[in-house]
């Protein structure tokens, strides 16, 4: 949990908890994400918010901000479709001794890939542990895709993530990894989430050796694969006959843009229920769904990221209301921007 709802110790004003992580490809990190209670926070009353003081007010709109910082996790359909998948292929996999099934998720930057395979781990994990509550093991490793990759570099980020202080500069690549395939083994990991996998590209030596590599880990380890990366179609990841092979291995979902239909309602009603402002109009950004389709191309990070900004400017300007000139006047990403302008052009 990030943020807490306001106490009555203080008169009402939120507390805040610790609010670094560590990055979830490293193991502590990762159970901070999975560990973590979806945030909260519930409104003061105006009456108590008006008697605040000083200090007590600051406090209550740091947690606010706080509370709005946090991506609100929607469960879309692909969120669904690649939890789905996920957990089929874990267990289609589970008795396998051959070359197991994978899944790759492929789309778009901003629509929704990294907090799908996030999600997916995260479920699985907790499914884990109800199964076995005393169980110490690692079920899931989440790590990145190294840029400019190469053996030594993949085996360095799964040694990374496990915590391995007994990896160092001395370890050559074969030593990194038996020790990292010994220790998964011992842990029980059944899931491995590789994320930003379009780095991997056939076409060339490095992205081969680091495939073959990669492809070493999967036969040496009883788990389930899943990757996620920018249009994979077009990155060289099924170029040649490692990629031919991974594509036969693989699953293939893709995520991309909402189109300007009832699910995309939908999400913008349910993140503007998790919306905490004192002044804000209830369907204001549900009546604004075909412009705010039009700001973001239908992206649910771009989506994101528009709403929880102009929260925070909301809390910030003591507005406490989000409207359609606020929104023009947050900005977002570059891609979102340019595209908008066109659009609108």
């Amino acid at each position: 949990m990030v943020v807490n709802t306001p106490d009555s110790d203080t008169g009402g004003a939120g507390g805040l908890l610790e609010t670094r992580r560590d990055p979830t490809t490293q193991l502590t990190g990762w159970r901070q994400f999975v560990e973590a209670d979806q945030t909260s926070f519930d409104l003061l009353p105006e009456d108590r918010r008006r008697s605040l003081g000083p200090a007590d007010q600051e406090t209550y709109d740091d947690a606010r901000i706080l509370y709005h910082s946090e991506l609100q996790v929607v469960r879309t359909s692909a969120v669904r479709e690649i939890a789905h998948q996920g957990r089929l292929l874990t267990l289609l996999n589970q008795r396998e001794t051959g070359a197991r099934r994978g899944l790759i998720v492929s789309g778009q930057q901003t629509t929704g890939k990294t907090t799908a395979l996030k999600q997916l781990g995260r479920l699985h994990e907790l499914r884990v542990r109800q199964r076995h509550p005393d169980s110490d093991g690692i079920p899931v490793v989440y790590l990145t895709a190294p840029p400019k990759g190469s053996p030594r570099k993949l085996a360095i980020e799964f040694a990374r993530f496990l915590g391995l202080p007994s990896v160092s500069a001395r370890h050559n690549t074969i030593d990194i990894t038996n020790v990292v395939c010994q220790v998964m083994i011992e842990a029980r990991t059944d899931l491995v989430l590789v994320d930003e996998i379009h780095l991997l590209n056939h076409g060339t030596t490095a992205g081969e050796d680091l495939s073959d590599h990669l492809k070493y880990f999967t036969e040496h380890l009883p788990a389930t694969f899943v990757y996620a990366g920018i249009d994979v179609e077009q990155s060289g990841v099924f170029t040649g006959i490692r990629g031919r092979q991974m594509g036969g291995r693989c699953t293939l979902v893709r995520t991309g843009a909402f189109p300007r239909n009832a699910e995309w309602r939908s999400l913008i009603a349910t993140l503007e229920d998790t919306l905490r402002l004192h002044r804000h109009q209830p369907q204001t950004l549900v009546n604004l769904s075909d412009y705010l389709h039009q700001r973001t191309g239908g992206m649910i990070g771009s989506l994101s990221h528009l709403i929880r900004a102009a929260a925070i400017t909301a809390i910030l300007d003591q507005s406490e209301r989000i409207t359609q000139s606020m929104l023009k006047k947050t900005r977002i990403d570059h891609n979102s921007e340019n595209a908008s302008r066109q659009r609108a052009g």
